[in-house]
């Protein structure tokens, strides 16, 4: 079927499950919590609104770019996807992320010159992902991370225009890598048989299940570890209570998805493996506003963005990522 065909509610439905909407708050709350750090609070709100959709745009480029990567590997494991299925063409794909892309970019001029800079340096680790290292077992999770890391410096940098940044900001950064590290690898896991059938090689196919799990809790714990080691040691925390609640709530979550993972692990099916990565996704969510609810001083807000981006990436997970992810 070619998608010129296809009736423009079924175009528009297929845009926005390629937007994974379920998705898009983490980069968004990364980049604000980096600002809202560096700054003591919530920036000026030109600037709060830029750090925090900039990235988003980014995100959707990013997720078109690999759909369109992908299309060989969804032909074989999720031909229901929007180009495989012909609701999207190829080319389409392309135009609209280009379009996203360019709209970031536009934006980013209102920032300072090194926010520029580092969208650049965020493109070229989005290609190198959706294009060479996704398929590359760790090389691809640790690519994922760098991304994340260099989301959260975007935040900080809107507010020093430099590098010179405090000590303890730099190894909030490394929290986000590895955090994002980890949860790219547990989404890994659904996709094992799929990926197999494209040749391709990431983390549980090369290390098998148990040790893909034993992987991610050992980066479990180093991003915790540091968390708890830099809000120990350096003042970041205007409101330490606030944070731990929801430090803690995320830390309660992650549990819950290693006891359902370990207990299936030699049993484990697609749509288990998809329900434990999206306790992961709200877990980060969490851990994201843990660091926003803990510096600002209006609780509402920030509490609130937390509610609304957690109760969004619910929703469209519970309606439309099943229906995207398995065959």
């Amino acid at each position: 079927m070619l998608s010129k065909t296809v009736p423009m509610l079924q175009k528009l439905f297929a845009h926005l499950e390629t937007m994974r909407p379920y998705t898009l708050f983490w980069c968004g709350l990364v980049s604000l919590a980096g600002a809202c750090l560096s700054y003591g609070d919530f920036p000026p709100l030109k600037i709060s609104l830029l750090v925090f959709f900039i990235p988003i745009l980014g995100w959707i480029a990013g997720l078109y770019l690999a759909d369109y990567f992908d299309k060989e590997l969804d032909s074989i494991q999720k031909p229901h996807r929007p180009i495989p299925s012909g609701r999207l063409a190829s080319r389409e794909i392309l135009i609209v992320g280009a379009c996203y892309a360019i709209l970031g970019l536009l934006l980013t001029l209102l920032l300072p010159l090194l926010n520029i800079i580092l969208v650049f340096i965020v493109g070229f680790l989005v290609l190198g992902y959706a294009k060479y290292t996704k398929s590359q077992g760790l090389l691809g999770n640790f690519n994922r991370g760098a991304m994340t890391l260099t989301t959260f410096l975007f935040g900080v940098v809107s507010i020093s225009g430099t590098f010179t940044i405090p000590v303890s900001l730099w190894l909030i950064s490394l929290v986000f890598f590895f955090h994002d590290t980890n949860s790219n690898i547990i989404g890994a896991i659904r996709d094992v048989q799929g990926d197999k059938k494209g040749g391709y090689h990431t983390t549980p196919i090369k290390y098998g299940i148990r040790n893909t799990l034993l992987i991610s809790v050992f980066l479990s714990i180093i991003y915790l570890a540091l968390t708890i080691g830099i809000i120990s040691l350096y003042p970041l925390m205007n409101h330490q209570t606030h944070f731990l609640i929801l430090f803690l709530l995320g830390i309660l979550i992650l549990c819950i998805m290693y006891l359902i993972l370990f207990r299936s692990m030699h049993s484990l099916t697609q749509k288990k493996s998809l329900y434990a990565h999206e306790l992961f996704v709200a877990e980060r969510i969490i851990f994201a506003s843990a660091f926003l609810v803990g510096i600002t001083s209006s609780f509402l807000l920030s509490i609130s963005l937390c509610v609304v981006s957690l109760s969004i990436t619910l929703l469209s997970q519970h309606l439309l990522r099943e229906r995207y992810e398995l065959t």
